[in-house]
């Protein structure tokens, strides 16, 4: 179908789904589930808080109904309505949370951790892709690598909520100051205002070879290789080969708990002692992964006297050059949501 015609069909279904069609609703529901979740991912960083704003969004949408005049496209009014429940979210008790700023790297350059936004999760490249599946319309661009990377989403969370939005809202899903001041019900200089100080707080954290955002959709052949062989390293306790992999600067972080291993040598003597340590561990064993467009690995162990593998966490890795530059380690909770079990019979069914 071209894209009038979708757009014809799209306005019918939307006509319908205001009268009250329930099927209507639930094929333009499902149409754009996948994107939503990813922009109310950005919105809160937490892939398991996105989930439940969707189903918000969705709630929302059906009892407003009614609203819904056509003057916008179906897919602008959800995202509308998106962007205010996330909005929503961030604003209630429950949802308060302080950021505890870390120093900068040595080099001053090297922009907060993850670890200072202790809510971050991982999203699986799956999910992602479901939200920009090939041939799908223009408007999923908005699924490009710089604009889900952890980077870029750590750095997104120390913005106030407003200017949050406004700038995902401008800059990521590509609308009008208009449009963004209809969404957020302020004016467009407010718009304006609160993107421009968006983005200056975003130069300072954002780590400069990320200053022009890249459209790419995955790990290209160089992050591939060098997750292959960190993966090998890693099942074969290969201290050496995992060192020659991690840049000197290299750093740590461990979301929620706020750890930060900064440089090599405090990287390998957090693994030394799960990787040739007296057995205490277990046997560890280390799986591909892919989340946030960048290369990952799935973490598993098995403890002595156990029959099972059990997840332990993902190392999520950001690559510069050909080395490591940071690894950041979550727990495993979003596995499932990847394909991948908690628990494993065997090391070779993970593989």
């Amino acid at each position: 179908m071209s894209g009038s015609g979708r757009r014809t069909a799209e306005a019918h279904a939307a006509q319908a789904a205001g009268a009250g069609d329930e099927a209507a609703f639930a094929g333009l529901a499902e149409r754009y589930r996948h994107e939503l979740r990813v922009h109310c991912y950005r919105m809160l960083g937490s892939f398991t808080d996105a989930e439940d704003l969707v189903q918000e969004t969705l709630l929302r949408a059906w009892r407003a109904r009614e609203s819904f005049a056509g003057r916008a496209t179906f897919r602008a009014w959800l995202y509308r309505i998106a962007t205010n429940a996330c909005l929503d979210a961030l604003a209630s008790p429950a949802r308060s949370r302080e950021i505890a700023v870390a120093p900068d790297g040595p080099d001053g350059a090297a922009g907060p951790a993850p670890a200072e936004v202790p809510w971050l999760q991982p999203c699986p490249d799956g999910l992602l892709d479901l939200a920009a599946p090939a041939g799908g319309e223009p408007e999923t661009v908005v699924i490009a690598r710089e604009t889900v990377e952890l980077a870029f989403l750590a750095a997104v969370q120390h913005l106030p909520p407003r200017q949050r939005a406004a700038l995902i809202l401008r800059d990521v899903v590509g609308w009008s100051a208009q449009e963004t001041a209809e969404a957020l019900e302020t004016s467009v200089a407010s718009v304006k205002s609160a993107l421009q100080r968006a983005r200056a707080t975003l130069r300072e954290r954002l780590p400069e070879r990320r200053a022009e955002w890249r459209s790419a959709t995955g790990p290209d052949e160089t992050e591939r290789a060098l997750l292959r062989r960190y993966v090998a390293a890693s099942r074969q306790g290969d201290l050496s080969e995992l060192a020659a992999l991690l840049r000197e600067d290299a750093r740590q972080s461990m979301p929620p708990a706020r750890l930060v291993y900064e440089g090599r040598t405090a990287i390998l003597d957090l693994w030394r002692p799960v990787l040739e340590g007296d057995g205490a561990w277990g046997d560890w064993h280390c799986v591909p992964l892919a989340v946030n467009r960048q290369p990952a690995a799935a973490n598993y162990v098995r403890r002595p006297g156990e029959d099972v593998w059990t997840a332990v966490n993902i190392d999520v890795l950001c690559v510069e050059d050909g080395l490591v530059t940071e690894i950041t380690t979550f727990g495993p909770e979003v596995l499932p949501a990847a394909g991948l079990a908690l628990t494993l019979a065997t090391a070779e069914t993970a593989v």
